[in-house]
Parts: structure tokens; C-alpha cells; sequence
């Protein structure tokens, strides 16, 4: 069994494209059980604990972007996944904002985006109304030269493109993780732990088109890298 965590907050469900993120979700389950062969459990961020992961026999955890600031979540209800993700054997990859709760839970920072000295507006970075800056659509990612031979990578190529929808980042990799991608924008693109097989990516690989579709592929490389056998 897969699980698949939505770690939007009860706020994001009210706004204009709250609807749409909730069928995403089910469309994203879909997905990931027509990659693996196997069924996929979805669950919101507040109801997942380790009694539940035992009772389905959990292979991989996979955790969903949100779209409400970390702040706004309350730690109590924070607290049980950050000690899953503290404490679980079992493979994690985190999405967006996935990752930053995996990083959250690991002792790391989440802040607001806030691109590199010489780095201007362009075709992937934008600038809302109220100041803040996203890093948005399909664009590339730097893929580190020492990770070139990482088993996530495998079949990806350097400057492959993948979705980007965010305007937080984690600006330095919790303790024993190593960067394998990045952008002009956001210096962590992808971290990985590989000894505890944890993985997160500030990009969307799950939002992967028949045009792009690297996050297909990386997907796939996680669950074979997890032991999960796939369809």
C-alpha cells in the first residue's frame, strides 16, 4: 500500500481554486497506484499516525505541495508526521511543500523565496501583487554533476523540466541530506537523505504532460530505489 499525504491546510480548501486542488489530489492517487500497481491511500496531514501506517502495510509515503504559509498550521496537529518523518523506516518523497514539511520536521528553515543577487524577473519567476516572488510553470532544473549516477536520476537528463508552483523554499538541506538539483531561483530544487531514503523535490514531479515527462520517470526511479515493485 502507497499513502498519499495532503498536507493542504483547512484554509486553502475555502479559497477560489480550493475545488480544483481537491480533485487534483484524487487525480495525483490515481496516478501514483497507475505507476506502482498498487492501491493508494489518501489522507489529510492531520489523520495519518503510525498505528494507521502499520494497519495498511505502508511501502512508501508520499507527501502533497499546499498553498497556505507553514505558520498557519497548529503544532499540535503538526506533530504526529513530524515524528513519523523523524522516526519512519519507511521511503518518504515529499512534494513542494511536502518537502518543506519534511524539512520543517528535521530541524530545517522555510522561508520566502527571495532569488540571488543578478537573478531578474523571467519567464519562470513572478511577481504577485502583494510583492512576493513565485518561482512558476514548466522550466528546467540543474542536475548536480556528483549526483549524476543517483538511481533517482536514472533516465533523466540534465535540464530536464518539470512544474514549479511556489513562493517558499528551504535554504539549507536538513542535516544529512545531499542536493541533487537546483535553479537560478531556488538553490534546493531536490534533496535526498540515502541512507533513510527520504526525498524532497520543490518542483512538482507528479504534475508530469506526455510532454515533460521526467516527473514520470522519477517517480517510478523512487519506488524501484524504495524496494516498491512497480506495474
Amino acid at each position: 500500500m502507497l499513502i498519499f499525504v495532503d498536507y493542504e491546510h483547512p484554509n486553502g480548501w475555502s479559497r477560489s481554486y480550493g475545488e480544483r486542488v481537491q480533485a487534483a489530489r484524487t487525480w495525483i492517487t490515481y496516478r501514483l497506484e497507475d505507476l506502482s500497481g498498487l492501491p493508494c491511500h489518501l489522507v489529510r496531514y492531520d489523520r495519518i499516525s503510525q498505528p494507521l501506517l502499520d494497519q495498511l502495510d505502508a511501502q512508501a509515503i508520499f507527501i502533497s505541495g499546499n498553498s497556505i504559509d507553514p505558520a498557519a498550521y497548529a503544532p499540535a496537529d503538526l506533530e504526529p508526521i513530524h515524528t513519523i518523518l523523524r522516526e519512519t523506516p519507511v521511503p518518504v518523497f515529499g512534494f513542494c511543500g511536502g518537502f518543506q514539511l519534511v524539512a520543517q520536521a528535521l530541524g530545517a528553515e522555510v522561508v520566502a523565496l527571495d532569488p540571488p543577487p543578478g537573478v531578474t524577473e523571467n519567464e519562470s519567476l513572478i511577481t504577485m501583487d502583494d510583492g512576493s516572488r513565485f518561482e512558476f510553470g514548466y522550466h528546467p532544473v540543474n542536475l548536480s554533476s556528483s549526483s549524476a549516477n543517483h538511481p533517482l536520476l536514472a533516465g533523466i537528463s540534465d535540464q530536464a523540466v518539470f512544474r514549479h508552483a511556489h513562493g517558499l523554499h528551504v535554504p539549507s538541506a536538513p542535516e544529512g541530506f545531499e542536493v541533487l538539483a537546483s535553479t537560478a531561483v531556488t538553490p534546493i530544487q531536490m534533496a535526498v537523505h540515502t541512507e533513510r531514503k527520504l526525498v524532497g523535490t520543490q518542483f512538482h514531479p507528479e504534475y508530469w504532460t506526455d510532454e515533460h515527462s521526467a516527473g514520470q520517470q522519477m517517480i517510478a526511479n523512487f519506488l524501484t530505489w524504495a524496494g516498491v515493485a512497480i506495474a
